[in-house]
């Protein structure tokens, strides 16, 4: 397909703005707002806020205003932007590879309980967001996570967002090698580095050694997948072009081999492909996979090495053999002899009080050493074999299970319209009600499954990769009201038989319902799999009303 002409790329010439974004962009770089919050808006409050920075560049620190509660889904898009506003702030915490030591994750419990109402959510990206945060007490909050090397810059916003990488990076038995070092000096040199600090929109990046590739990277926009070479050196497969949202896309591969030393290198200048060759007149059409679609990884890989990195990188064409199922939860031994204990959460929510629990758990029974998964879970490192059990019946004791059902297992959400102003129905309760009632009718249940719970189109809980994706939206019920409910997608996955789910026109299901159609789906696929068939490959080739 040949590339879209007039869309605003900068090395094309078009460098006057074409939508109001990128004209504020250019009027003031959006890493500039942190000095007027701490200057001004933490003495005006929120009232003083220009709205330019407050629906705009707030956002390269990670701070997105909440919604404001008693708005109905259906009122989501038609709301102006300051009648959604509440006068609190979502803070995303920035925590790339998910790596937190003890007392940084006892500092970021803490902020929760002292500043944001004791709530806190470990996303999908190893983040942890907090909620009711003021902007009074920002530059406080700031204050506490750069004490202990943490910080909320270009946690969102049109920036290289956090670098996701294994939670189990270094210590893993059956990692391909260990990309900690190239994911922090990548992060290091990079990071709130103005070059790269107006791209046209947000850049997702994995970089992992993961064997099981729980990063997944077929839906970042670059990716560094570790692989070993048939005469056994290591290093990365690239894969560039990947997301989800209203136009999902996986990742393509560009062929080519890249030393660990490289790396950095190399995801420079992908971004700076991305900041310079990117689409900016439509927001819709922004992100770096519409580029890629567009050229295709030859051409993309031939700019790359011709006008950014001066030279030509090894061709790498093995394939790679990807599982589906990828997390780390459970018990499983550490290269050094000691163990790593997975957990999961609900649904991504938790408080900042078991967070402090389990900073000082992982300090007493581990190494003082937790992760974050992409997963919506926690790692505890390091921990002896005799304390293994301790620390089990300690995550459990917070809300965190090592050994949970298979429901537990793999259900996840987004924020939902508690906070977020685009969501369209609520999400966090609706997981849990659903795990719970899938956990009480089918608690023989014995194959891994999915079930992703997302309140709008956007994907941020990832439906279409999901077994059973919950897409929000609002319907009308028996009474002529608006009622929530979701759009079904089924058999999504990841890994090397990657597929978007099934949709079906009029597959919707009020959201009360949820329950009672997983049960039912679930009872179906009991009933009719063969043998070793996954949920994904039974919905493939299943008839159509063997999943209404």
């Amino acid at each position: 397909m040949p590339a879209r002409k007039g869309q605003g790329q900068w090395a094309l010439g078009y460098r006057e703005p074409l939508n109001p974004n990128e004209r504020s962009k250019r009027d003031n770089d959006g890493l500039l707002v942190r000095q007027r919050i701490i200057d001004i808006y933490q003495h005006t409050g929120f009232a003083g806020i220009d709205p330019a920075d407050l629906r705009g560049r707030f956002r390269w620190y990670g701070l997105y205003t909440q919604r404001r509660p008693g708005i109905a889904g259906g009122r989501t898009a038609i709301l102006e932007p300051e009648e959604l506003d509440d006068e609190f702030f979502m803070m995303r915490i920035r925590i790339d590879g998910g790596a937190l030591t003890a007392e940084q994750l006892s500092v970021v419990g803490e902020i929760a309980t002292t500043y944001g109402r004791d709530l806190a959510d470990i996303t999908d990206r190893q983040n942890v967001q907090l909620h009711w945060i003021r902007v009074e007490d920002v530059p406080t909050i700031w204050a506490k996570l750069e004490a202990v090397g943490l910080s909320t810059t270009e946690a969102c916003g049109d920036t290289p967002r956090v670098m996701l990488g294994c939670p189990v990076e270094g210590v893993s038995e059956d990692g391909v090698l260990d990309a900690g070092p190239a994911l922090r000096q990548t992060v290091e040199t990079y990071l709130g580095d103005p070059a790269f600090s107006n791209l046209p929109r947000k850049f997702k990046t994995s970089i992992s050694g993961c064997s099981r590739h729980c990063t997944n990277h077929e839906i970042n926009d670059v990716a560094f997948v570790a692989v070993r070479r048939p005469d056994g050196t290591t290093g990365f497969d690239v894969y560039v072009g990947g997301g989800l949202s209203t136009n999902p896309m996986f990742a393509q591969r560009l062929g080519v081999f890249v030393e660990p030393d490289e790396v950095s290198e190399v995801w420079a200048g992908v971004a700076s492909v991305f900041r310079d060759y990117g689409y900016r007149r439509s927001r819709n059409h922004a992100r770096m996979k519409f580029l890629v679609a567009d050229w295709g990884t030859e051409r993309f890989r031939e700019v790359l090495e011709k006008e950014y990195l001066g030279r030509a990188l090894p061709d790498y064409e093995e394939p790679i053999v990807s599982p589906a199922n990828r997390d780390h939860v459970g018990v499983e031994r550490q290269l050094d002899g000691l163990f790593t204990v997975g957990a999961t959460t609900k649904a991504g929510r938790t408080s900042g009080t078991a967070l402090s629990s389990l900073a000082v758990l992982a300090g007493r029974l581990g190494d003082g050493r937790v992760r974050l998964t992409a997963q919506q879970g926690v790692v505890v490192l390091g921990v002896a074999e005799d304390d293994v059990e301790a620390v089990v019946a300690g995550l459990d004791e917070l809300g965190l299970a090592a050994r949970p059902s298979a429901f537990h297992r793999g259900t996840i959400a987004c924020t939902g319209i508690e906070f977020c102003k685009l969501a369209i129905v609520e999400t966090k309760g609706r997981a849990e009600s659903i795990r719970q009632e899938l956990e009480r009718r089918l608690p023989d249940f014995d194959t891994p499954i999915t079930i992703n719970v997302n309140g709008c189109p956007n994907s941020c809980a990832r439906f279409q990769v999901a077994d059973i994706g919950f897409k929000g939206i609002v319907q009308r019920g028996p009474d002529g009201e608006d009622v929530e409910a979701f759009q079904v997608h089924l058999g999504g996955q990841l890994g090397s038989e990657a597929s978007f789910g099934r949709k079906f026109r009029g597959l919707k299901v009020l959201a009360d319902e949820a329950p009672d159609y997983a049960e039912r789906v679930l009872r179906g696929y009991l009933d009719r799999r063969e043998d070793g068939e996954t949920f994904a490959a039974y919905a493939a080739r299943a008839d159509e009303d063997w999943l209404q």
